[in-house]
């Protein structure tokens, strides 16, 4: 990657081909390496809003401390099944089967602007069938691209691998709201009396979510390919990347004991005995019905069993994805304690109170866009931000008898929006690409412009073609 005639012409026609779309870009780019914070700060902010947003509303402060910490644990079972979707999509994405297939890819696109659309494309796609699968892949991706195209912006390629999380991945098979929506087990005691049990057939398998997804699909791939420079300096070197990402070849067996760990029988086995699960769940309960957190953790654990092959690969995979949930583990029980505060306390009816009497069913959908696409800053958790959102915008919707299925959708479209300039879920892929989250936020604003634009638009636009359904309330 040294300094030659052919990389300095190429530099000099990269900087003479740089539009307006690029220069913002880069400029954006700059900007955001000196000035955004951790995604650990966003979460104190958020509690600290609540916190006094209750005072305001006159709650007083000893009950305000004792809510905050009555729901402190209300999340442990959905952390957990949080963690195993990081887990489950890791495991899976750096499996030699996978791994090889990514290598395949890597070698297709020829230009900078080329490879990093390529990458925003793969990383929606993926994103579709799992975030945790989808962040990972796209980041091993973006590591292989930069062996075969020089000059390519890192930074541009690194938020281009993580576009699949600020745009799609709500809309797809792991939106953790529509899963929890569909999942009776899943869904807090309070909140199944407001909308009852919100099959996905009404959410994330309707023509309008798909169509949104496409609409959202096309428009990152066209920033992504304006937006990079045609040649950069920024590129993976400047950053101390000087090769891709090897998978670890597994060590020679040294004891009779550990035969096992290396024999893919056990692995065959029980990953054959996981499916046979499913296949019989998918046959009583039908594609719909048989899909939540539980079912959709278990297959992605049982598939990437089977593509380790070994035991000890598999286990090897499972402890090298425990950093990417850190953040999971320690923030998640914060927000479990915005969600005691909102809800215990007299917020949740406030909150609904004033959807209801500042918005219309036209309206609506706008307004809880936005609100939720403002409230992701505080709290970048798509399932999380749910529980507390839920009870007051879904009784709000009831009221004003907009379709409950699509509520859920615009809150998808909307909450996913702040993923792109907010840490939180950049942290399994800044330790694949070695870059910081301030790296990749500036291309992360363009995106945001782009998609927000759309997005409020067609979700105001598409609500317009549900009808109310009641729910059925158990």
């Amino acid at each position: 990657m040294g300094s030659t005639p052919e990389r300095g012409a190429a530099q000099q026609e990269g900087r003479e081909g740089v539009g307006a779309f690029a220069r913002i870009g880069t400029q954006l780019a700059d900007w955001s390496q000196k000035w955004f914070p951790d995604a650990f700060v966003f979460a104190l902010g958020g509690t600290v809003i609540v916190f006094v947003a209750g005072l305001v509303a006159g709650v007083g402060t000893r009950n305000l401390i004792q809510y905050f910490g009555d729901g402190f644990w209300g999340l442990i079972p959905f952390t957990m099944q949080m963690t195993m979707i990081i887990i489950g999509g890791y495991v899976v994405a750096t499996s030699p089967p996978v791994f090889k297939l990514i290598q395949a890819l890597a070698k297709i696109p020829r230009t900078p602007r080329g490879a990093v659309a390529f990458t925003a494309f793969f990383s929606m796609v993926t994103s579709l069938v799992s975030w945790g699968f989808g962040l990972i892949f796209a980041g091993v991706l973006a590591r292989e691209v930069v062996r075969n195209v020089r000059g390519v912006d890192y930074r541009a390629l690194g938020s281009a691998a993580y576009v699949g999380e600020g745009s799609v991945w709500a809309l797809g098979l792991s939106s953790s709201a529509a899963l929890v929506m569909a999942t009776p087990g899943s869904i807090p005691a309070a909140l199944l009396k407001i909308s009852g049990v919100i099959p996905l057939k009404q959410t994330i398998y309707t023509w309008q979510s798909a169509t949104m997804a496409a609409i959202l699909m096309i428009a990152c791939v066209a920033v992504a390919y304006f937006s990079t420079p045609a040649f950069s300096t920024k590129d993976a070197e400047s950053f101390g990347v000087t090769e891709g990402l090897e998978l670890k070849k597994l060590e020679e067996r040294k004891t009779p004991a550990e035969w096992l760990e290396y024999a893919p029988v056990l692995s065959i086995a029980v990953g054959v005995l996981g499916l046979a699960y499913m296949t019989h769940v998918l046959a009583v309960k039908g594609p719909f019905a048989a899909l939540d957190l539980n079912t959709y953790n278990f297959s992605f654990l049982m598939i990437g069993m089977l593509l380790h092959w070994r035991p000890r690969s598999f286990v090897r995979a499972v402890n090298d994805a425990i950093p990417a949930v850190s953040g999971v583990l320690i923030q998640f029980p914060f927000y479990g304690g915005i969600f005691g505060i909102i809800t215990f306390s007299a917020l949740s009816a406030r909150l609904a109170h004033f959807f209801v009497n500042y918005s219309t069913t036209g309206s609506y959908p706008v307004l809880v866009a936005l609100y939720s696409a403002f409230l992701g800053m505080f709290v970048p958790s798509g399932g999380s931000k749910w529980i507390i959102e839920a009870p007051y915008i879904l009784q709000a919707a009831k009221d004003l008898h907009v379709n409950l299925g699509w509520v859920v959708q615009i809150y998808n479209t909307a909450e996913a929006l702040p993923n792109l300039i907010n840490p939180f879920w950049m942290l399994p892929l800044l330790g694949l690409l070695k870059v910081k989250a301030r790296d990749l936020i500036g291309y992360g604003l363009l995106y945001l412009i782009v998609n927000s634009a759309l997005a409020f638009f067609f979700l105001w636009f598409f609500a317009r073609t549900f009808a109310y359904v009641a729910p059925v309330i158990p």
